[in-house]
């Protein structure tokens, strides 16, 4: 499947639920939106990702998904990206994951 990883370098994730309040796509690209992504307590993030092929903004806003909290941010396009979405893709596309009931925003996936 790929190379393996201690459990310490998993742990080292910090891996947590947010609700995307905003989103649009980022001008003069067709592959990138910006979210405005809640996670409670920790506060209001912006995310970049790569999914404006297969997903419209309007459908994301409102939706919770785990995101990548902890990574250093990057510049992409000019707007700092304060995250990463966690999908799946295939030769079909990207799938969002969400959870199966709602829990408090910002929890932490263990």
């Amino acid at each position: 499947m790929g190379n393996e990883i201690s459990y310490d370098d998993f742990a080292k994730l910090e891996i947590r639920i947010g609700q995307v309040v905003a989103a649009e796509l980022v001008p003069e690209t067709d592959k990138l939106i910006k979210c405005a992504v809640d996670f409670g307590e920790s506060g209001v993030r912006t995310i970049v990702s790569g999914i404006a092929e297969w997903k419209k903004p309007e459908e994301l806003i409102g939706r919770r998904f785990p995101y990548i909290t902890n990574l250093a941010p990057r510049v992409i396009r000019g707007i700092e990206s304060q995250g990463m979405l966690l999908a799946a893709s295939d030769e079909e596309g990207v799938a969002l994951i969400s959870p199966e009931r709602d829990v408090p925003l910002g929890t932490k996936l263990k």
